[in-house]
């Protein structure tokens, strides 16, 4: 069984994961400081009858940037352009997405992260001054043709913001974080999705996904569906309706999902378990981590390490991770401060 919290989605969830998403402010649940702050950019440049300034949205992945880029898009009125760092691989990819942007359209680079220093110097004069310098030919025949470009908003996503370089950082006139949701939050947008899904479910069941879904909107969501699967296949009440997810085929979906009440899943558990077992709860390096939960360093550090970390079963120090006394109680496990001492 796949885990909830893959990124690769299948072609029918990503088709799912689009029409859940808001078109509209007022349907964006969540992050209300970020929205206020970013609708007085759009505001005000709007007033000025410019297109606004450069944004950074960073954040675990789920926590909605690419629906903040849409909805900018779609308050100014413009098209989105969405791509990816790893996409753009030479200055010909770039130049063929810049000079396909229309006056004040929105480009979307995801993962930008993840783009190379060599793509990085082209795109700063294109944020800077919305122009582009490209180098046709080599050696002595070599020669610099300038484009001019539309004026346009990028608006970078990123979930390692430390990887990014500070002359790009630099160039984007506002940077957001993207903080984890609230349980209330994560119910709102639940009874929402049901709503656009045509899922009957009952309140005591929505509280219980809610609670499991990492405070994040796309797992939330995701879960919503495999719920609905079994509510659709195995109903236990029949009183209810088939299809209608109550408390108890929430509950047992959920089990049958290997999602514990706390929302973690057995890759949350593989790590922790290998910290406390093999290195006695730590402190241990990212890489040894890694090789002995048979996990890459990638995974651990974007999709298992901030929820343990947000939920204090894993602790981050100079000389490694650590599992916390949580961790161990979560587990149903003794805590050791060291091989012969237990608390």
């Amino acid at each position: 069984m796949s885990s909830i919290l893959d990124k690769k989605l299948n072609k029918d969830d990503e088709i799912l994961d689009s029409a859940l998403r808001p078109k509209k402010w007022a349907d964006y649940v969540g992050q209300d400081k970020i929205k206020e702050n970013i609708r007085i950019i759009i505001t005000a440049a709007k007033q000025r009858g410019q297109s606004p300034d450069h944004l950074l949205l960073y954040g675990n992945s789920g926590l909605g940037k690419t629906t903040l880029a849409q909805l900018v898009a779609l308050e100014m009125g413009k098209e989105i352009k969405i791509s990816s760092g790893p996409a753009i691989e030479r200055a010909g990819d770039l130049a063929a997405i810049l000079t396909n942007l229309n006056e004040g359209d929105v480009l979307f680079l995801d993962e930008i992260h993840r783009i190379s220093r060599t793509i990085e110097e082209y795109l700063y004069p294109a944020m800077e001054d919305y122009k582009l310098n490209l180098i046709l030919g080599k050696g002595p025949m070599a020669r610099t043709m300038e484009l001019k470009l539309p004026k346009f908003t990028l608006i970078g996503a990123t979930t390692k913001p430390g990887s990014l370089s500070a002359p790009l950082r630099n160039r984007f006139g506002a940077t957001f974080q993207l903080n984890f949701y609230t349980t209330d939050d994560v119910e709102k947008i639940i009874a929402r999705s049901a709503n656009l899904l045509n899922i009957k479910i009952n309140p005591e069941a929505i509280k219980i996904i809610a609670r499991r879904s990492r405070f994040t909107p796309r797992v939330a969501n995701r879960l919503l569906r495999r719920v609905r699967d079994f509510a659709e296949v195995k109903p236990f009440d029949t009183a209810q309706g088939k299809g209608t997810i109550t408390k108890e085929i929430a509950e047992y979906a959920l089990e049958q999902l290997e999602v514990d009440h706390m929302g973690l899943e057995p890759g949350d558990k593989n790590i922790l378990l290998a910290l406390i077992n093999k290195f006695n709860g730590g402190p241990v390096g990212l890489q040894t981590l890694s090789a002995a939960a048979m996990e890459e360093e990638d995974t651990i550090l974007d999709i298992y390490e901030p929820y343990l970390m947000q939920m204090g079963f894993l602790e981050r120090t100079p000389r490694g991770r650590v599992a916390s006394r949580l961790a161990y109680e979560h587990l149903g496990l003794l805590h050791m401060r060291n091989q012969n001492q237990l608390i």
